[in-house]
């Protein structure tokens, strides 16, 4: 028998500058190279999961009481959130990119009866499933959703808020209204929008489902848990019904973080076996959230994007998103099609932007945790020295100058 050896993995520091992950903050880092060694039953690790789940309350604005972390990434939360459907409910979907168009399929499946998804296993065409493709880089709109509504009359509809496989924001108060309104439950993908925008769940009363994750807008690596939170009628459903689930199943997984009957139980309850790390990290990038609040954040993000999106328009691109974390753009046309020769190039000079993962292939810069002149400064320069190689005509000295005036006029405001 052969006995191969293997390197030690040395993976070298990057620029994550995509729709995610974030670049983690180092005082988390720090909390989670600090935890001791410790079982999941030890007093702090408990008493920091108690403090994790009124801390998410605070952030999402809600009261909410089943309001926790599902151990793992988003799509672990958006698994739970739709667990609640089941064979034969009738629900309506917004597809308008890559991470939409995911959620459609999950719920397809979960809303397929047996004969249909033994029919299609991979891609189920459930009959009580409607999911309506918006147009890539078009936003869902209110009138959008109350047309399709009142058309259909579902139990469930579905949406992203802010969809990062075409950088769209889509309408969450106009979803919200048109599902009180037709009486439908609302469903919310927030993975991309919690921690970069300033909203509060509790003011959209038509969405009784939201999951996000915890490596965007939160920034948290290593991988800790994905925030969710479900409305007390939620909930009560899911009781009435049951789901064909038991990891990713609300109820069962509230009573992990002290969520019992309805009810906080404040000392800590057993668990699974959380790790004392993820807890630490976790404690730590939700601290830092409401430290810095939501509103410093997000006015942040708005002014950062708009110096990302002068610098790369001064290169001949074109962008078409409306995201504040995230620019996706079309290159000059001269480099039209070279969209993934260039990506791939930034990638392997550490300079971690993405391409979008379905047509039509645009570029997307990211800036999650990048909230300073600095870091902006240096991911347009990158950019800027990528889009030479590949024979673009840059003129730096305009480039610098459209910066300087945005963040000049910043600092003369203060």
């Amino acid at each position: 028998m052969t006995i191969h050896a293997f390197d030690q993995l040395h993976i070298p520091q990057t620029l994550a500058a995509g729709p995610g992950p974030g670049n983690t903050d180092a005082r988390v880092l720090a909390r989670f190279a600090a935890a001791g060694t410790a079982d999941h039953m030890q007093a702090d690790v408990l008493r920091g999961m108690v403090e994790c789940k009124h801390m998410l309350r605070q952030i999402w604005g809600t009261q909410n009481v089943h309001t926790f972390g599902v151990a793992g990434t988003g799509w672990s939360a958006l698994d739970m959130m739709l667990s609640v459907i089941k064979p034969g409910d009738k629900v309506v979907a917004f597809s308008n990119g890559t991470f939409s168009g995911i959620d459609a399929l999950t719920i397809r499946i979960r809303a397929a009866t047996p004969q249909e998804l033994e029919d299609n296993p991979m891609d189920p065409q459930a009959a009580s499933v409607t999911v309506v493709e918006i147009p890539h880089g078009t936003s869902v709109t209110g009138d959008m959703v109350e047309a399709v509504l009142a058309e259909h009359k579902p139990q469930w509809a579905f949406m992203a808020h802010w969809e990062t496989g075409s950088g769209r924001i889509n309408d969450l108060q106009g979803f919200s209204d048109a599902c009180e309104k037709h009486h439908a439950m609302g469903l919310i993908d927030a993975v991309s929008s919690l921690g970069v925008e300033n909203f509060s769940i509790d003011d959209y009363p038509g969405v009784h489902g939201w999951a996000s994750c915890p490596q965007k807008g939160i920034c948290c690596l290593p991988l800790t848990y994905a925030p969710v939170s479900f409305t007390d009628a939620y909930i009560e459903l899911l009781r009435a019904r049951g789901a064909y689930a038991y990891c990713h199943h609300a109820v069962f997984e509230a009573r992990h973080w002290g969520i019992v009957d309805g009810q906080d139980v404040e000392k800590g309850t057993y668990h699974r076996t959380h790790s004392a790390y993820a807890v630490a990290a976790f404690h730590e990038a939700l601290r830092l959230t409401l430290q810095e609040t939501l509103a410093k954040r997000a006015a942040d993000y708005t002014f950062h994007e708009a110096a990302l999106r002068k610098a790369v328009e001064m290169m001949g691109c074109e962008v078409t998103s409306n995201m504040t974390s995230l620019i996706v753009l079309n290159l000059p046309g001269n480099l039209a099609g070279r969209e993934m020769d260039l990506v791939q190039k930034c990638r392997s000079d550490g300079f971690g932007i993405w391409p979008t993962l379905s047509a039509p292939v645009q570029v997307r810069i990211g800036i999650l945790n990048q909230l300073n002149r600095h870091a902006i400064e240096d991911i347009v320069a990158r950019f800027a020295e990528a889009m030479r190689a590949f024979g673009a005509d840059i003129d730096q000295a305009a480039i610098d100058a459209v910066m300087a005036d945005h963040y000049d006029q910043a600092i003369a405001a203060e």
